[in-house]
């Protein structure tokens, strides 16, 4: 089966309970999460003001085709209440795809390996927790090289070891 890594984050609510049933709900629908990521709180990217998010990232084994998994996954954040307002705004919950394997893909709904990985240190240091030595696709570098390559200077905080 195809190895998935996702990035959760929640900005709103009880944002520890909302990322523990995601991943819930994600293997459910979805397949075998193998491993989780610590927690990490950075503040917000983009859209700058509003709260705080917690992200985490995961592992996972699945059956899914990968616009099958971003269905699998916008459904989730929905049974989490998200709605898309105003783009990089607060939210009960965010799935992203940052890589399928070595897959690389574009298509109008979907890209892989997520395209601004590189510059997000928010996405790069929960999936350095779990998959430090996997190699990005395209740029050939592993994840703990983007992580020390990249321009994000938002401050990341680990919260929570791996749950």
């Amino acid at each position: 089966m195809p190895t998935a890594y996702l990035l959760l984050g929640s900005n709103l609510g009880d944002r520890v309970a909302i990322l523990q049933e995601a991943i819930t709900q994600l293997a459910a629908a979805a397949g075998i999460v193998e491993a989780v990521s610590g927690l990490y709180e950075t503040a917000a990217w983009g859209l700058q003001d509003q709260p705080a998010f917690l992200n985490q990232a995961i592992r996972l084994q699945t059956s899914l085709e990968p616009e099958e998994l971003l269905n699998a996954c916008q459904h989730v954040e929905q049974l989490a209440g998200r709605e898309r307002l105003i783009r990089w705004g607060a939210r009960t919950l965010d799935v992203d795809i940052l890589l399928y394997d070595d897959l690389v893909l574009a298509t109008s709904r979907l890209q892989v390996p997520h395209p601004r990985l590189p510059e997000r240190r928010f996405a790069l240091a929960p999936l350095a927790d779990i998959a430090t030595n996997v190699v990005h696709p395209v740029l050939g570098q592993s994840v703990a090289q983007l992580l020390i390559n990249c321009p994000d200077h938002l401050e990341v905080h680990l919260v929570s070891d791996k749950s």
